[in-house]
């Protein structure tokens, strides 16, 4: 029987529902209209016919999700190594192509090893989770993501802090407060998901090297550049490379900016070494399928190229044009060149209302309410993907237009 159970539930659903923080029900994608003369991809949504909708909310930064290259790819890894891995990597789990992805994503990145996990979210509770003993001392920005918080959670450090965001002097004050501890590590977000802003990796690294000679197992910084990595800096190495930051442990996406899905991390090899021996994440879990990794390994090849560094110009050209156009309107953005652009409405019921004219004007795209963003942060996070156009950016632009006049 779960009556009384459903009745506490279903009381907390209704309290969500009447403050406006509920999610709602999903909304399903049907199917996939190829992009077409000056205009980018359009998608058909479950209950709304064929009326075609412009995605704003995709993390598919680059755009490459829909390329026949990527798609032929992962359809050969599949035919020749099936579509599941059958086995966690350690019995029989791991295929030639999670090899070919790791040693190409520790290139990439300028490190001695990768680990592939099945998704960022995983990778970052195993790497926290397996680096953290009852003797670290960790300290993490306020504005961190959720999967951070519930590492450092389940991992049960001899101390936890948290600093400002961003604010590197009270990072230092905090790092000086640990002192005692045998490892400190410091936990950050290369790129803030929410806001699009970045970290200070540079200052932030400084301040973190400055002080490893208090701790016996030195000061380690982790770095979550899931949003960064793909789409950030020239060259699309994320957050480092824009700041000139580098982290110890670097955590990566396949899932936003590559096209694909999963998770990874690159350190030295004794790090990753150790992971693969302690990270239960990665023990315990089925890696991404071989079709998976074959079609990173092709979206990899695509960015660290010519057609890459087209790709990048022209995702901060079209970043650019959005913010211009959303600043000339009147809205509230926060600056950056970041392809996430948050519109800061900082109201939860006008969210809902911006949210749904864009629906029934079809664009779609997230409002973003509390608990996700802190109360008066409220916002609608638009990001932008190389396969957007600028007939696309300005039909979204007029939409908005048209909703500030009429209010």
């Amino acid at each position: 029987m779960l009556d009384r159970l459903e009745k506490t539930l279903n009381g907390n659903l209704e309290e969500l529902r009447n403050s406006g923080r509920a999610k709602g029900k999903e909304l399903i994608i049907e199917d996939v209209i190829k992009p077409e003369g000056d205009r980018g991809p359009r998608y058909l949504v479950k209950g709304h016919g064929e009326k075609p909708f412009i995605r704003m909310n995709s993390n598919s930064y680059l755009g490459l999700t829909l390329r026949d290259d990527l798609r032929e790819a992962e359809e050969e890894g599949a035919t020749r190594y099936g579509v599941g891995p059958g086995a966690v990597r350690f019995i029989s789990g791991t295929f030639r192509p999670h090899r070919d992805l790791e040693k190409k994503l520790a290139a990439f990145h300028g490190r001695e090893e990768a680990m592939v996990f099945s998704s960022a979210y995983m990778t970052v509770n195993g790497v926290l989770t397996s680096l953290i003993t009852k003797e670290t001392a960790v300290i993490s920005d306020e504005l961190n993501h959720n999967c951070i918080i519930n590492a450092i959670r389940l991992s049960r450090p001899r101390s936890k802090s948290v600093y400002g965001h961003n604010d590197v002097a009270e990072l230092e004050s905090r790092i000086l407060e640990a002192q005692g501890a045998r490892r400190l590590i410091v936990v950050t977000d290369g790129i803030f998901s929410m806001r699009g802003d970045h970290a200070p990796l540079k200052e932030i690294e400084a301040v973190v090297r400055k002080h490893d000679h208090l701790f016996p197992e030195n000061a380690i910084l982790v770095v979550d550049d899931s949003h960064g990595v793909g789409a950030f800096g020239e060259t699309g190495r994320g957050t480092e490379e824009y700041t000139g930051g580098r982290a110890d442990v670097l955590v990566g996406t396949l899932g936003k900016a590559y096209g694909v899905n999963g998770g990874y991390v690159v350190s030295s090899e004794a790090v990753v070494t150790y992971l693969r021996e302690h990270a239960p994440m990665y023990i315990y879990s089925n890696p991404i399928s071989a079709g998976e990794a074959a079609a990173t390994v092709k979206a990899l090849e695509i960015l660290d190229g010519p057609e890459g560094r087209g790709i990048l110009k022209h995702l901060r050209n079209m970043t650019g044009r959005f913010e211009k156009g959303l600043t000339d309107l009147g809205y509230e953005v926060i600056p950056g060149d970041h392809p996430v652009v948050p519109l800061m409405v900082r109201d939860t019921e006008e969210t809902s209302r911006i949210v749904s004219y864009l629906l029934e004007n079809g664009v779609l795209a997230t409002g973003l309410n509390y608990p996700v963003v802190p109360k008066g942060d409220e916002e609608i996070r638009f990001q932008i993907s190389g396969d957007h156009t600028a007939s696309d950016i300005d039909a979204v632009l007029d939409i908005l237009r048209e909703y500030r006049e009429k209010r």
